[in-house]
């Protein structure tokens, strides 16, 4: 397998999937540690337990947190991050991060002109992404569970404002809009994709959006 160049300088994009309310606990340990903040997007999550689904507690609301953070920090951070949430325990969030080519607008990060490249490692897991209209995101999870998915978590496509529109890779996600991230055992992607692909009819025009990403440093998967 041909090696890639290792820059001095990498970035990566650290993400926290983690109960209501603590979201901002994470943003202050990270701060003291380097990072220049990060973004709050609320959420819900769902649960794969028969006896809470007899009650309609299947559903709990979540915090997805995202950092962008120069690389040299992510170990310290999640270990740090680990510890005091405790997330080598089940439920109690996950953490993993995503390589960032390149990136604009955080302070402690310098823009480069030629994109980054990075050492391939052994990746176990992948996020699993779906863009739906409001009210399908239950679809994509009945699927991908019947694929052998955990379940997932979902978040409303809104921007900071009632009258923005949130912007991913430079498309409109409009407020009835729907994202589900989904995360899994590489070897499963492909059964969990084409569930949902052949449950939402994905590949035609108008259905959605899927696309899946390289996971690394994954802590509190079970």
């Amino acid at each position: 397998m041909e090696e890639l160049v290792l820059p001095e300088n990498r970035y990566e994009a650290l993400c926290f999937i983690l109960n209501a309310n603590v979201g901002s606990r994470v943003l202050q340990y990270a701060k003291q540690i380097g990072s220049s903040g990060g973004t709050i997007i609320y959420g819900n999550g769902t649960i794969n337990n028969s006896i809470l689904k007899m009650f309609g507690l299947e559903d709990v609301r979540k915090e997805l947190v995202i950092m962008a953070i120069p690389s040299s920090l992510k170990a310290v951070i999640i270990e740090t991050i680990g510890k005091k949430l405790k997330l080598e325990k089940a439920n109690n969030g996950i953490s993993f991060s995503l390589p960032i080519t390149n990136i604009i607008g955080n302070r402690k990060c310098q823009y480069h002109k030629a994109p980054l490249s990075r050492k391939e490692e052994s990746l176990m897991h992948q996020a699993i992404i779906t863009i739906v209209d409001q009210g399908q995101a239950e679809e994509v999870i009945d699927a991908a569970v019947s694929a052998g998915s955990q379940g997932g978590t979902v978040l409303n496509g809104r921007g900071s404002g009632s009258h923005e529109k949130a912007k991913l890779f430079s498309m409109d996600v409009e407020p009835e809009k729907e994202i589900v991230l989904i995360l899994s055992q590489s070897d499963s992607t492909d059964d969990i994709v084409a569930a949902i692909n052949q449950q939402l009819k994905i590949e035609e025009p108008g259905n959605g959006i899927l696309f899946t990403v390289d996971l690394s440093s994954t802590l509190g998967l079970f």
